[in-house]
């Protein structure tokens, strides 16, 4: 008989994923990096149960999820706003909650944002796979609960490491709690071809308004809007990397994600800054975005600033 303890998912939601902080080291092998889509959102998810760096949570697409849980433990979910519950009495988000054994978890579909991170006390017990991350890969059938990229399905145990120190209440500032309402401007560090598009296509760029469209993914954030022109459209496809801004024949945008391809031959414009790829995991189709121009230097600030706070890496 088993002695692994968890949480039972009677619901599994929409698309849940099991997320840390990515693979490195394996694009040359063809493979994306992957990881949590909300960087933000995840590592205060952690951070409120005293987890590590690259602690795996579950990633939550349009909520919908029920679990029973099968321990007393401490649970965090961040992100997103859905209404959480413990045996149907509301709880709040981004705030550490206790849970014990034979308690059951809803949370709803969200009102606003789209993706919940669900986090627990010292951790998913799941072993790493490639590139020492458990990320779930449903296109590359790698990662996740049981390392052939599913997603959560009616009936897993997520298992949790037993009898562990609970850590005190903590509660995340309301001012630091995102508001995915509010407009939505990216910043983009212009980089790569750049000199590929021509001055007023650039100008128009960034004083344009672009919608995010219902094709968007994991892989990339397709964009519709005014088209942009390119000097010389065939490229020898080269690295991709995250937040790029690749420009096809058509001359929409699109933005490349954690899932995205490792190689593309497209023109690209620049890329999307980490922090403000945090912001576009949490927007629905249909959202519109404009960009603004920001510097490799301030980008570079801002990471370090994020990664002090939640890594202690500099």
């Amino acid at each position: 008989m088993s002695t692994t303890v968890g949480f039972v998912f009677t619901r599994p939601g929409f698309l849940s994923l099991l997320q840390d902080g990515g693979r490195r080291g394996v694009m040359h092998m063809g493979l994306a990096t992957g990881g949590a889509m909300d960087r933000h959102a995840w590592a205060w998810a952690n951070r409120l149960l005293g987890n590590s760096w690259g602690t795996p949570a579950l990633e939550i697409t349009f909520g919908g999820i029920e679990f029973q849980s099968e321990l007393d433990t401490q649970i965090a979910i961040t992100g997103a706003e859905v209404q959480c519950t413990v045996n149907g009495q509301p709880r709040p988000l981004w705030t550490t909650l206790a849970v014990h054994a034979g308690d059951t978890v809803t949370l709803s579909a969200p009102r606003t944002g789209i993706r919940s991170y669900l986090a627990v006390r010292g951790g998913f017990r799941v072993p790493p796979g490639l590139g020492g991350s458990c990320a779930t890969f449903t296109r590359e059938g790698t990662g996740g609960l049981h390392r052939d990229g599913r997603p959560l399905q009616a009936g897993d145990r997520l298992p949790c490491p037993p009898s562990l120190e609970p850590v005190p209440v903590r509660k995340v500032p309301q001012p630091w709690q995102p508001d995915y309402r509010a407009p939505l401007e990216l910043a983009v560090i212009p980089c790569a071809q750049v000199e590929r598009f021509p001055a007023d296509t650039l100008a128009r760029f960034f004083a344009s308004e672009y919608t995010l469209t219902p094709q968007t993914d994991r892989m990339g954030a397709r964009l519709k809007g005014p088209a942009l022109d390119v000097l010389g459209k065939t490229l020898i496809s080269e690295g991709t990397s995250l937040g790029a801004i690749q420009v096809p024949a058509d001359g929409q945008p699109i933005v490349l994600l954690n899932d995205r391809q490792t190689i593309g031959g497209y023109p690209k414009l620049g890329a999307v800054t980490p922090r403000s790829l945090d912001a576009l995991a949490q927007r629905p189709p249909g959202t519109a975005i404009r960009f603004r121009a920001t510097t490799l230097h301030e980008a570079q600030l801002e990471e370090r600033q994020f990664l002090r706070f939640f890594a202690e890496q500099v």
